[in-house]
């Protein structure tokens, strides 16, 4: 598959909110919120960091070995199991639920950037180690967020009435349905069959879908090394007992949050992730819901179950996997059980983790490196000769489509629709008025003052009616223009928020996922346009 790729800065983009456009940035304002930022003199300061805190590396490795005993995999991603044992050898995470077959592309956007930033690291730091980890978000009960895709503009929606944590969810009848149905669009492509095979055969009935989303990622990127978790998991929640403890019978997460979260809105931004009281769900079969604190007594919220404290505390001893953090502790948790120095998240992640700093010193757990994930528009040829045929550059797409429209019809028309030489002449005209009233009575100065900003008002107006008038000539210009901009930004958001990897996987194979990872960025901050040659 052969690409080309163009970068465009973040703030040109128009799509990422102003706390990641800051971040990104370094503003003043936001520097309060996170501890090292995303360049190869402060990762070394937090490689230097890690070394100081102790991570169970032992542990790490055995659940990681006992995940992966039933599993085909690369040598290069057992050698990284391995690798953990050593002092020397370091994560760079990055973390998702279990949407449905990967769910939006930039799911396969995160992954391809810690395996860019792994193989950065390594030639950055010979002598040091670097593992790429995919966490897997198996305890989200969100299944009306997670249980869709959209493939060529059409939805796939699996229905299913299963409760609880989706990673515990089973594959069922309806799930092979939706399989089925998606091959009969994607089996026509050269690599049609082979995707959907591999989705009969890790979304087989009874497979849990934790399960089956770890031999799917598994299957995608076992070539490049990547270490996929599931921290759904006993042994692992062990090291978290006591701050689940703290958490349920001191709420100290919700204070320290909380302290932040004032402190952001002080500096001009909004609360990111709302804290509670105590920041766990029960997750138990197909359970998972808050636990609510009332007097010395334990409620999980819709069930009939409660807990005293002597008898939650023997809960949290004996089974520690029946508590699931939430976002307020989630980070926590991953940062506590890995080696970790970077975690790569998106636009909305990026903006809760600014919130935890000092959650973490609170609990003496290093704070990660913070790395927005790459972002990619990819465009094929079809749609590259559309935008060249309409005299215009992928880059231009990026300017809203009544803009980029108006900018074109000015253009094309042969007919003056621009009004700038009048608001121009007016403008010198209303100021010599202006001068020459006020030599006569200075408090006639505002009364002039408001006939100017009256009568450009007018004028600009006029301009419009000139322009929609002429727009009814172009028709077919702005259907063009519009199935361009349907195309590349669905509901006028980011492609990659919106489509799956199955149609790019089909039509190109495993060469998409290398085009993606080939043209990650590592630690640049720039947005990726990823133009198909013919």
């Amino acid at each position: 598959m052969d690409c080309t790729a163009t970068h465009l800065p973040y703030r040109e983009t128009k799509h990422f909110s102003k706390i990641i456009l800051d971040y990104i940035d370094q503003a003043e304002s936001i520097r309060p919120f996170y501890h090292l930022f995303p360049s190869i003199q402060e990762i070394q300061k937090s490689i230097e960091q890690r070394k100081q805190f102790a991570t169970d590396r032992k542990t790490l490795v055995a659940e990681l070995k006992k995940q992966y005993q039933n599993i085909t995999t690369d040598s290069s991603v057992q050698k990284n199991i391995d690798a953990l044992l050593s002092e020397d050898t370091f994560t760079i995470t990055t973390a998702h639920q279990t949407n449905l077959f990967t769910g939006p592309l930039y799911f396969i956007y995160k992954i391809a950037h810690v395996i860019k930033l792994a193989q950065t690291l390594k030639a950055e730091f010979p002598t040091q180690h670097f593992v790429p980890v995919f966490y897997i978000g198996s305890e989200d009960a969100d299944l009306d967020e997670l249980n869709h895709i959209w493939v060529g503009g059409e939805q796939y929606v699996w229905n299913t009435k299963q409760k609880g944590a989706v990673g515990r969810m089973k594959s069922d009848k309806e799930l092979i349905k939706l399989i089925d149905h998606l091959s009969g669009q994607l089996n026509i492509l050269p690599y049609g069959i082979e995707i959907i095979q591999k989705l009969k055969e890790f979304y087989k009935e009874g497979n849990s879908i934790q399960d089956a989303i770890f031999y799917l990622v598994n299957y995608l990127f076992a070539e490049y090394g990547l270490v996929v978790l599931l921290p759904d998991n006993a042994a692992l929640k062990h090291s978290m007992a006591s701050v689940f403890e703290d958490d349920m019978f001191q709420h100290t997460a919700s204070k320290i949050v909380g302290a932040t979260a004032t402190q952001l809105i002080d500096a001009g931004y909004k609360e990111q992730a709302h804290t509670r009281a105590i920041n766990l769900f029960y997750l138990k079969d197909n359970i998972r819901e808050r636990i609510e604190r009332k007097e010395d007594l334990f409620y999980v919220v819709n069930t009939d179950i409660v807990f005293d404290i002597s008898s939650l505390q023997a809960e949290l001893k004996n089974h520690p996997e029946r508590f699931s953090p939430n976002v307020i502790l989630r980070g926590l948790y991953q940062e506590t059980i890995l080696p970790n120095i970077i975690f790569v998240g998106g636009g909305g992640e990026m903006a809760y983790w600014l919130q935890l700093k000092s959650l973490f010193k609170s609990y003496k757990v290093p704070f990660p490196v913070l790395t927005l994930r790459n972002s990619f528009l990819f465009i094929e040829q079809k749609w590259l000769k559309k935008i060249a045929h309409l005299d215009l550059t992928p880059v231009d797409f990026f300017n809203s489509e009544t803009d980029l429209l108006n900018r074109k019809i000015k253009l094309e028309s042969n007919k003056e629709l621009s009004v700038q030489k009048t608001i121009t002449a007016l403008t010198k005209s209303y100021n010599d008025l202006r001068k020459q009233a006020t030599d006569i009575d200075k408090s006639i100065e505002r009364h002039v003052e408001a006939l100017k900003v009256q009568a450009i008002s007018r004028v600009t107006e006029l301009e419009k009616k000139m322009l929609r008038a002429e727009k009814r000539k172009y028709t077919d210009l702005q259907n063009q223009i519009n199935k361009i901009y349907t195309h590349l930004f669905p509901n006028n958001g980011l492609q990659e928020r919106k489509d799956n990897l199955l149609y790019y996987y089909a039509k190109w194979g495993r060469s998409f996922i290398g085009t993606v990872i080939k043209n990650s960025n590592s630690i640049e901050p720039d947005f990726t346009i990823l133009m198909e040659h013919g």
